[in-house]
């Protein structure tokens, strides 16, 4: 990492970064409160779908990282925003949880089965073969084809689950129709928060597990971007990708003191070149 540029911004990711299902990774806390102690804008950033941000919260201080609500930035949010510029008052289809159909309705979408806009596929632990039946006839019929992430597995205590991306596939296999997908590593997903705590890309740095998802969609907008060896990217598969990140750690609990040594002079901070 480019030591003589200073930070006053942070997008991480959740799952490898700061916690393994409900726990915690050592030193997760700790980052969080530098990012606090200092003032440094963040954002945790998450292709999850399934919950709320408020939920989301409460799951994160469950496990004893405390942070605000509107810290949090996920896929489903990023859809819903993504739709209402789109299409403001649009109609949808969603297969889904509630993090994806709260966001949706509080975007000002109506969700139907009658003749919608859109079918957006999201994550869920039950995915029901009479939904995905009614997506493949409703793309049939000229409804466009949006999901929130293209993961195409997900974690569980017992091992990996299958995610919006094979679901996305098998849709994909019936109707021919190809979705747009909303989440990492989209850098719309990238920009929307970005512009929603202020951050230009210069001063920004990503922080994440995977290189498919989080290195790539940091650079693509333009980030440096910060690898931690607690999730699914292992060091060894890291010279396999084509791109590599500005720094290796092995886990955020590395990052704790970087926070300090990277923060912007307070002149610095006037800038209101946002991307």
């Amino acid at each position: 990492m480019d030591e003589g540029k200073p930070v006053s911004c942070w997008l991480t990711d959740m799952d490898g970064v700061l916690v393994h299902e409900q726990r915690a990774i050592p030193g997760a806390s700790d980052f969080i409160a530098a990012l606090e102690r200092y003032g440094r804008r963040y954002l945790v950033l998450t292709n999850n779908s399934i919950y709320t941000a408020r939920d989301l919260r409460a799951r994160l201080r469950g496990s004893g990282i405390d942070l605000r609500e509107d810290s949090i930035w996920t896929s489903a949010l990023a859809t819903a925003k993504f739709l209402a510029d789109q299409s403001a008052g649009g109609s949808a289809y969603v297969i889904g949880e509630a993090g994806l159909t709260s966001a949706l309705h509080e975007s000002g979408f109506v969700l139907t089965e009658r003749d919608p806009d859109y079918v957006v596929l999201g994550e869920t632990r039950t995915y029901s073969f009479e939904a995905i039946t009614t997506a493949i006839r409703l793309l049939l019929r000229g409804a466009r084809f949006i999901a929130t992430n293209p993961d195409a597995t997900g974690p569980s205590p017992d091992g990996p689950l299958p995610a919006t991306g094979s679901v996305a596939a098998l849709i994909t296999r019936a109707t021919g129709v190809e979705p747009y997908y909303i989440g990492k590593p989209n850098p719309l997903m990238m920009r929307s928060a970005l512009n929603r705590i202020e951050a230009h890309s210069e001063s920004t740095v990503m922080v994440g597990d995977r290189m498919d998802t989080d290195v790539i969609a940091g650079i693509e907008a333009g980030l440096r971007t910060v690898l931690v060896l607690t999730g699914s990217t292992r060091e060894e598969q890291v010279g396999t990708f084509p791109y590599r990140p500005t720094r290796i750690v092995d886990s955020v609990a590395d990052l704790v003191s970087v926070v300090g040594e990277l923060a912007p002079r307070e002149e610095d901070e006037t800038s209101a070149d946002y991307v």
